[in-house]
């Protein structure tokens, strides 16, 4: 299938992860401890890495399920109808009481973030609830972070190998990894740092073959020096990222793995469905804001045709 190629059936991808409400102040540098800072600007955005993942996978041409939670507040309403103006199937949405998750977000002139989140509602999703099953076992791919509790996380993994659906898991933010959740993991995607953690290998490459000693697939996103794939047995493959001038960051992630996950549900091989979301991360750092930063998929063909 050519890079620039709309299939004329869209995959379906389900996500299981957070949602927050981005609390996003932009300076020129962050300040240090004790330290205090004047702002240039300040926003408020639908966020959280779950909710970024299903954007992003909408916009790149999936239909997509979120399950994940907000709370009662006003943050809840909101979140809930950005991800259903995106175009995203919010059944899996559950309710609860109390406040909505929420993220700190300092970015500074460069593009760099630091973020603190608080979970509110996420932290109360410790497993599945009734029609969350059939959700994931009517995708072609299933998304996991780490921003819900890990009993959750492992339910939704185990969920997916039980259904054949391969499962795709972003390991941030970064802590150990249990064997039980690992064992039901089909891909993993962490940054160098996250990989660096996990393996205590600071080589990503080195770090990418211990990782493979656990999972099927791995890729270690490199920043400004692309990604690393690997599969047991194979040779890794190094795709560049795109030149750009980042104006903001904080969503790249999120969108380099919405928009692979469709392309690999597109059955593309891996080398074209890493330039695929590569293409998508790049549009995304030269915008403000997660949600509001990820392309529509028309941009990253566009942006691929030139190529």
């Amino acid at each position: 299938m050519s890079s620039t190629t709309t299939p004329s059936v869209r995959p379906r991808i389900a996500v299981f992860g957070s949602v927050n409400m981005d609390l996003v102040a932009y300076v020129d540098s962050a300040p240090g401890r004790g330290e205090t800072v004047t702002g240039t600007r300040f926003s408020q955005v639908p966020g959280g890495k779950g909710a970024n993942q299903a954007v992003a996978a909408a916009r790149a041409g999936a239909d997509t399920a979120f399950l994940g939670a907000v709370g009662e507040d006003a943050f809840g309403t909101q979140l809930r109808t950005n991800l259903v103006e995106c175009g995203i199937e919010v059944s899996g949405l559950r309710t609860l009481g109390g406040a909505s998750g929420t993220a700190h977000i300092v970015v500074e002139a460069d593009g760099a973030n630091s973020i603190i989140v608080v979970p509110g509602a996420n932290g109360e999703v410790t497993g599945l609830r009734e029609g969350d099953q059939a959700l994931i076992e009517g995708s072609a791919v299933l998304l996991l972070q780490l921003e819900l509790p890990m009993d959750g996380v492992a339910a939704a993994a185990r969920a997916g190998r039980a259904a054949g659906v391969p499962t795709v898991l972003t390991p941030a933010p970064a802590r150990d990894l249990p064997g039980e959740l690992l064992e039901h993991v089909d891909l993993l995607v962490p940054n160098q740092h996250e990989a660096a953690r996990l393996t205590g290998e600071s080589d990503p490459r080195t770090a990418l073959a211990a990782l493979l000693r656990t999972v099927p697939e791995v890729i270690v996103t490199l920043g400004a020096d692309g990604s690393l794939y690997g599969a047991r047995g194979g040779e890794p493959v190094h795709v560049p990222a795109r030149k750009t001038r980042p104006v903001d960051t904080t969503a790249a992630g999120d969108t380099f793995c919405g928009a692979f996950a469709v392309a690999r549900a597109e059955g593309r091989p891996p080398e074209e469905c890493l330039r695929f979301a590569a293409a998508a991360a790049a549009i995304s750092v030269q915008r403000h804001g997660a949600a509001p930063s990820m392309p529509e998929r028309a941009e990253v063909e566009e942006l691929l045709a030139r190529d």
